[in-house]
Parts: C-alpha cells; structure tokens; sequence
C-alpha cells in the first residue's frame, strides 16, 4: 500500500475517533470539489442524479451498520451454537474475517476504480460484457432482499421480546413477531423515502450506537454475569448437530460459519453509495475495509463475552428453551432482569438501525441496475422524487423482503427457525456469488484493468484467488441440510427440515438463465450512458471514446 493511501487511512481513522459525522471527517480543504467526483461519474457514463451529500465517514457508517455485529452475531448465533459449539465461535469468527478481508480487498480494488452505484453488477460488466452483468446484477438483487428480510425479520424477534420486557404484552409467537417484521418494514421504508440528508445522519449515529453498544455488551457480561465458562469449554468444547453419518464435528463446525459468514454480508453498501459519496473513488474503498476490520475485532469481542457468559450449554440449544434463539436465553438467564433488559434493548436498536441501512443500500443498487434496463419496469425504479432518492425502488426492495419470510408463517411453529435459516443462506449465497463473479473477471482481465486510487497492486492475483476459493466453498456449505433428515436418502426425511436455499439458488439460476436466452440477451446491452461528455478539470468538456 502506497504511503499516501496509508496518510489518508490514519486521518480516517484519526477523524473517525474524534466523532466526525459530515464536515469534521477532513478539513473542508481536503474534499475533492464536487465536480471532481461528477466528472469521473461521466467517464463512466452517467450524469449526477443522486444527491452527492456524503462524507467518507457515511459511507463507511453504512456498510458498519449493515454488517453490524449486533445484529448478525446475535440474531445467527444459534446457527454457529448448534453446529460446532462454542469452537465456532472461538475459531470460526476468526477465521471467515480473515477470508473475508482477502474477498473486501478485492472489491475494493474494483469499487476505487468503478465509483458507481450499480457497484458488483457494472464491474461484471465491464469486465466481461452484459451476460456477465446481468447474472452478477441478479445475484446481488436477490441477496439485498434476502439480506434485508432476514435482518428485520431477526430484529423483529429481539424488538418483539424487548416490547415484553417494558410492559407492552403481545406475546412471543410467531404471529406477534411476523406483525412486528411488518411494521419495521414499513418504518424503515417511510424513513429511507424522507431524503438522504436523514440516512447519513441515521449511519453515523448507528456506528458510535454498535461501538458503544458492544463495550457495553462486553462490560456487562464479563462483570455482570451470574455465571462465565472456563477458557477450556469456550476454545475446545464441541457440538455435533449435523449427524449426517460423516466429517463428525469437523463437518458440524463448518456448517456453523453460517454464522460468522452471514454477519459479514452487505459492505458492498460502501459501493452503492459511490454515487452519493464525496472523493468516492477513495472513501468506497476504504468504507469496505475499515467494515471489515472494525467488525472483525469489535464482533469477536462480543460473541466472546456471550459465550463465556452461557449458563448451560444444553438449555441453550434446546428449543423448549431458548425459543430458537439461544443468545436471548443467555443473557435472560445469565443477568438480572435490569441489565438483560437493556442489552436486548441496546441490540434490538442495533438491528433496526442495520435493517434501515439495508433497505438503503439495496435501493440504490435496484436504482442502478433499473437505470440500465436490466428490471421489468425499469422506468418506475430508477424514477427519483423531489428530494432525489428512489423511493419507488425502496419500496420495491419492502415489498419483497416482506415476501422472502411469509413460509415462516406457513411451516410449523417449532420449524420457524428453519424459514429463517433458509432467508439468511440465500442471503449469504446470493451476495457471495455476485462478490465473486467480478472478482473473477478482473483474475482474467487482469492486465487491462486500469485502478483507482486505491489498489492491492501486484497483489490482486494471489487475494483474488484466495477470495474466490472461499467463496467457492461457502457457497457450497450453504446449500447443504444442517440436520439429518433434511437428506432425501434419509429414510426419515421430513421437509420441514430442509434447507431451502438451493431450491431458491437452483430456481432463480434456472429463471434469470432461461429469460437471458429467450429474451434478455436481445435487449440488456450492460451499462447505458445517459451522458456522453465528461467536464474536465476547468470546466470545459471532453468527449469520451
């Protein structure tokens, strides 16, 4: 790395711990002039329609937020419980966040050198042509309302438990948390259609709520708890859940990095806010990486100190128990009823803030993607309001996340978990092919990709390699049944234990794949250019070739 790009990491990280929140992050003097960013958005074909409002700190405060520890490392950390026990959690996290950083560089490399919000697909493209574009595109749509359900569906669970514990009964059934995910739904996309001025303020608050959200968390348990595990149960003790008749708890433990793995999805958001964000050929970038470090080492604190803080392993993993939901057991039985009450408080505000920046961050991407003709009624989601943002598109994005989680209201109740399971698989699934599909072309295309600012250099070859591998694997982890019977040589098979996410993979490869060759492939020509001349430095214009 370039000394300029590590001067310009540490005045980041320098700003970030004096609180910045828009014209703090760096001296007014040090932002590019808008034009800066416009001209380059014009090399690559299009015309500033969204509002260019945000700082670097925004940009990173949302793909934080979507990440966010407090949502994904609690909400899944049932998956990682049952399927390897407390060594998922002691080694697993500590292993996907490093394979996750080889996949963030990578990206990256591309969103320093393609700044626009159409972010993975638009890479594809320009690397390997429509076909490309349109598979990565879908891909990444898919993930981003997969990604959007399963998060307020998890935050709907903690808010619905949380209701009870000041006083308001509405129970703890999967109605009452279904009626719950609704109503999130609707206030994050009545929020996200007030402006963007509203989402930057929102993000940054968020950031500073999951760092003092997590020394909370940390502080309390690790003082707090009635009871902590020995550094023995939390680095060696097992659980083997899978019983599929092979790989014992190695197996189990791999199932498990579900957990960790889907906590890390959604910093491609750093990416789909290019278009909104000031000197984004360098924030993006940076927006991914701080993401992943910051939630690498705050997120593994706090899984730590729940773990350690777990009274009975066995009850924690009984369903009669926990509800399906062993970290809301843990603290309840762990702490005194004031101080679980307000970590689920702390973690239920946390999650609705990351289903917030979710919507946001997938709204931008179906705007993008919808601007280039790639979605049926394109016109109406890449249509702007008053205040520019693409509320027909967020509403698109509502709508369908709300879809996603209606078979958790059609299985029976004890399954509901499973529904969930599923939502977060293809979540995980979705956004990790679409990371990987450009990563992949710009391995082939390597020597005529021209970078950005920000770059791994003659590096790109072997974190490229690295990053496809893993995704590679998750991707097949995932689509695997995490019980017995969910195998159809099984003579106990039983759908309701299924996973369902490679029916959901297998389906939506078989459509976007089928409508590609009857009809896309004649009219989805990749990125359309809605301007063909880019101001240059003094203001004049050049053509583009």
């Amino acid at each position: 790395m370039r000394l300029t790009q590590v001067y310009s990491t540490l005045i980041f990280w320098q700003t970030l711990c004096e609180g910045s929140v828009y014209t703090r992050e760096l001296h007014m003097s040090d932002l590019p002039s808008p034009s800066d960013d416009e001209r380059r958005l014009a090399e690559l074909g299009y015309k500033q329609e969204l509002a260019r409002s945000w700082s670097g700190f925004s940009n990173f405060a949302i793909s934080f937020t979507i990440v966010s520890i407090l949502t994904g490392g609690l909400a899944s950390y049932g998956i990682g419980l049952a399927n390897g026990g407390p060594i998922t959690m002691a080694w697993g996290w500590p292993l996907v966040s490093i394979m996750v950083l080889f996949i963030g560089m990578a990206m990256a490399e591309l969103a320093s050198a393609y700044p626009t919000s159409g972010g993975l697909y638009w890479w594809a493209a320009q690397l390997g042509g429509p076909v490309w574009g349109w598979f990565t595109g879908w891909f990444n749509l898919i993930g981003q309302i997969a990604v959007t359900a399963a998060i307020d569906y998890g935050a709907a669970i903690f808010t619905t438990v949380v209701l009870n514990v000041i006083g308001i009964d509405i129970g703890t059934d999967r109605t009452a948390i279904f009626l719950v995910f609704i109503v999130i739904l609707v206030l994050h996309a009545v929020l996200n259609a007030i402006g963007p001025h509203l989402s930057a303020v929102i993000n940054n608050i968020s950031a500073w709520w999951h760092v003092g959200g997590v020394a909370i968390f940390v502080l309390v348990l690790a003082f707090g708890a009635n009871h902590h595990q020995s550094v023995e149960f939390v680095f060696t003790k097992t659980v083997d859940n899978a019983g599929v008749g092979f790989g014992g708890v190695a197996f189990s433990f791999l199932l498990g990095l579900l957990h960790a793995q889907y906590t890390f999805t959604g910093y491609d958001a750093s990416a789909h806010m290019s278009e909104e964000t000031h000197d984004a050929s360098r924030m993006a970038a940076k927006g991914i990486i701080n993401t992943i470090v910051v939630s690498a080492i705050a997120g593994y604190l706090l899984i730590m100190a729940v773990t350690f803080a777990i009274p009975n392993l066995d009850d924690a993993l009984d369903p009669t128990k926990n509800s399906g939901y062993p970290v809301i057991y843990i603290l309840e039985n762990s702490l005194n009823s004031f101080w679980s009450g307000l970590l689920l408080i702390i973690a239920a505000i946390a999650q609705l803030f990351c289903g917030y920046a979710s919507v946001t961050s997938a709204s931008r991407m179906l705007f993008a993607f919808a601007r280039d003709g790639a979605v049926p009624g394109s016109a109406l989601w890449s249509k702007l309001s008053a205040k520019r943002v693409p509320v027909n598109a967020v509403l698109f994005i509502s709508v369908f996340a709300f879809v996603l989680l209606i078979p958790s209201m059609l299985v029976p109740a004890e399954n509901a978990p499973t529904a969930y399971a599923a939502a977060t698989s293809v979540a995980t699934i979705g956004l990790y092919i679409a990371y990987g599909i450009p990563i992949l072309l710009r391995q082939v295309h390597g020597t005529r990709f021209r970078t950005g600012p920000w770059q791994v250099g003659k590096w790109y070859r072997p974190v490229g390699v690295v990053a496809l591998i893993w995704i590679v694997l998750i991707s097949f982890l995932f689509i695997l049944p995490t019980d017995d019977r969910g195998y159809p040589w099984n003579s106990e098979f039983t759908w309701n234990t299924v996973n369902y996410a490679p029916i959901a993979l297998v389906g939506v490869v078989g459509a976007i794949g089928i409508w590609w060759l009857v009809s896309a492939r004649n009219w989805f020509t990749g990125p359309k250019r809605t301007v063909e001349e880019a101001p240059d430095a003094g203001g004049e214009t050049t053509v583009n070739a």
